[in-house]
């Protein structure tokens, strides 16, 4: 059963902003949850990048690791042209391919689409972005991404989260609510809470190896690997 689609939120508005939005509100935290697992992917080759935003972490990604291509997909035509803007800065043109699409909606090709990239990801990334997918479209899009990937691959997740228990859950809670409803006037994202990723994911054949919490859990960083 598949939840209908509504209209696809707009963060053209945002491509600029998008970096200084992020630290006025959370300083340089989200950025140190998006690298935390950087260095384990040093042994990667071929890499699928979804929802990257403005693109610091491609850009990162391609300048760390010379051998490795990435295919980066986003719904927003902004935030890719600042993504390879900076991946040209970076001087890794050449070892990107990006395709504008809505990720709702996206699945795994059955070929690639530039015949240079293997399109067999061995590592796959997502920061920030899961967040705007309801738990049945990040429950379709595991299971797409399942049946795309290597063996082994590797998934580096970076999200808000609302801990169990403790002091930070209330505070995490409006935060979370807080934003969802920015967001939503700013782009019309229509999702108004955290997806259950990790049960999505883990029923697709995803098993999480490693979890990193930062701002008393407000933020995850999470490996996962396919079975």
């Amino acid at each position: 059963m598949t939840a209908p689609v509504g209209t696809a939120p707009n963060f053209n508005r945002l491509a600029a902003p998008y970096r200084w939005m992020e630290y006025l509100s959370f300083g340089p935290a989200l950025e140190r949850c998006r690298f935390h697992f950087l260095s384990r992917l040093a042994h990667c080759r071929s890499g699928l990048v979804l929802g990257d935003g403005d693109g610091r972490f491609t850009a990162r990604l391609l300048a760390a690791y010379p051998d490795l291509r990435v295919h980066a997909i986003d719904g927003s035509p902004a935030m890719l042209a600042a993504l390879r803007r900076r991946v040209a800065a970076a001087d890794a043109t050449h070892r990107l391919t990006t395709e504008t699409t809505d990720l709702r909606l996206w699945s795994a090709p059955s070929a690639p689409p530039n015949p240079s990239l293997p399109f067999t990801p061995d590592c796959i990334a997502t920061h920030f972005f899961l967040d705007c997918l309801t738990t049945l479209e990040v429950a379709r899009l595991a299971r797409s991404l399942s049946a795309l990937a290597a063996p082994g691959c590797l998934w580096v997740v970076s999200e808000f989260a609302i801990p169990a228990r403790g002091w930070m859950r209330p505070l995490a809670a409006a935060l979370v609510a807080a934003l969802y409803r920015a967001f939503g006037w700013l782009t019309g994202l229509q999702p108004q809470q955290l997806p259950d990723h990790p049960t999505a994911l883990a029923a697709s054949g995803w098993h999480c190896i490693q979890r990193h919490r930062h701002l008393g859990g407000l933020l995850v960083s999470e490996l996962w690997q396919l079975r």
